[in-house]
């Protein structure tokens, strides 16, 4: 395959968020006296945006107000705490180097909030991501394709030159209704089982094979 830009998920993909999720849920859940969750649990509930994140994290039938409530906590609380245990996965930067020195373009197109996903990317990624693109005004989340047509207008590139990565169902999903190739990553939130249900037109198990398809 021969490809002009690559658009990737962030959490479960590019950086290992989970931790710092869960902590930020558990925050917020302790606050409203609620019971907190495990790693494992946030885990299966991240990928459709934090308002799903925490309306699953909140005991059932929580009503709507109280779950909107609880929801400003996590915001608040996840801004300045989304780089305290966060970090790229083994093999990140070294791939996005590489996809740079090919001339290649990236970007990341993530359900994460805007601030968040900028954050991250700037921290650990410098000038190595060409444009971010999170939970923004006007923006469908995904799975629909609205955030990789916005990134790749960015990157004026067409969808007939780029493809997707990510570690979900939903990344499949984007990928899919965006009508490009979907290269799922087993390391994520997800693993390899979910990647092939979903259709993932490729799986890798390590950042140097996304090198190796897309040479």
């Amino acid at each position: 395959m021969k490809f002009e830009a690559v658009v990737f998920d962030l959490d479960g993909t590019l950086t290992d968020t989970l931790t710092d999720l869960k902590n930020s849920v558990n925050f917020a859940l302790g606050e409203m006296h609620f019971p907190e969750r495990s790693l494992d649990e946030v885990r299966q509930f991240v990928g459709n945006g934090v308002r799903r994140l925490i309306y699953l994290s909140v005991p059932e039938n929580t009503p709507d107000e109280i779950s909107e409530r609880c929801l400003s906590i996590f915001k608040e609380h996840y801004k300045s705490h989304s780089l305290v245990e966060t970090k790229p996965y083994d093999g990140i930067v070294p791939m996005l180097e590489a996809l740079k020195n090919k001339g290649i373009k990236t970007a990341v197109v993530t359900n994460k909030m805007q601030e968040a996903a900028v954050d991250i990317v700037e921290k650990f990624f410098g000038g190595l991501i060409d444009e971010a693109i999170g939970q923004v005004d006007g923006i469908a989340q995904k799975p629909q394709p609205d955030g990789v047509y916005a990134a790749l207008k960015k990157l004026e590139v067409t969808k007939d030159k780029a493809v997707y990565v990510g570690d979900s169902d939903v990344d499949c999903k984007t990928a899919h209704n965006a009508g490009i190739p979907c290269i799922g990553v087993s390391w994520g939130f997800r693993g390899r089982k979910v990647l092939a249900e979903n259709g993932a037109d490729y799986i890798i198990d390590s950042p140097s094979e996304l090198l190796e398809l897309i040479k």
